[in-house]
């Protein structure tokens, strides 16, 4: 199904799984401007007051479709983390898949609007430690990837927190750039500027 093709209307809700994935689709293809919850029903076969009464509000409907995406990332990072490259290629890897894929990634469309959102977002909705949590998740990950390569002397002993807190402040910093479309920031020369910062900050001896 792609956005802007109605589905005929139901007669029971679609899985929630669905809804979302329908939603993320949508931002993919039209943007966060055209996603409405009547637009969004259309896509599913809904009403938007049957979305409503789901979701609440929009700013409700694109946490949890945020969340879904990074619950989807959250098995990718995790396959990654455990597999058998080497601990410096893992750490490429996670970088690979922080780094958004060309300007206007859906995710990080999503994700920037849902920060955006976030300081007027209604208190009951949790949108603040909602999103703690998400980020929390990737910070814990890239800890333990850090230690690891310590303990095992492919990196030269740094403060795995320290370390963390910084990368991920680079990584935020360039995504954004990239997720807008920043000339002169590119996926590929983002990559690479992230590389040479680890290659001086990890290099053993």
């Amino acid at each position: 199904m792609t956005a802007g093709t109605p589905t005929p209307p139901r007669k029971h809700a679609p899985p929630r799984e669905e809804v979302l994935a329908a939603a993320m689709a949508m931002v993919a293809e039209t943007g966060l401007d055209r996603l409405t919850m009547a637009a969004l029903g259309r896509e599913v076969g809904m009403s938007s007051g049957h979305l409503l009464y789901y979701f609440k509000t929009k700013d409700e409907l694109l946490l949890q479709t945020l969340e879904w995406s990074e619950g989807r990332l959250g098995e990718e990072r995790r396959a990654l983390l455990a597999g058998p490259g080497s601990v410096r290629e893992r750490l490429a890897g996670f970088v690979d898949l922080y780094v958004p894929s060309a300007p206007h990634d859906p995710h990080w469309t999503l994700w920037l609007e849902v920060w955006n959102r976030s300081p007027y977002a209604d208190p009951a909705v949790g949108a603040g430690r909602r999103q703690a949590a998400i980020e929390d998740a990737w910070h814990r990950d890239l800890v333990a990837l850090l230690a690891e390569g310590v303990a095992a002397g492919a990196f030269r002993p740094v403060d795995p927190e320290h370390l963390a807190v910084r990368l991920r402040a680079l990584l935020d910093g360039f995504s954004v750039h990239v997720a807008v479309g920043l000339p002169g920031t590119g996926r590929a020369e983002v990559l690479a500027h992230v590389g040479e910062f680890l290659d001086e900050a990890l290099a053993a001896g």
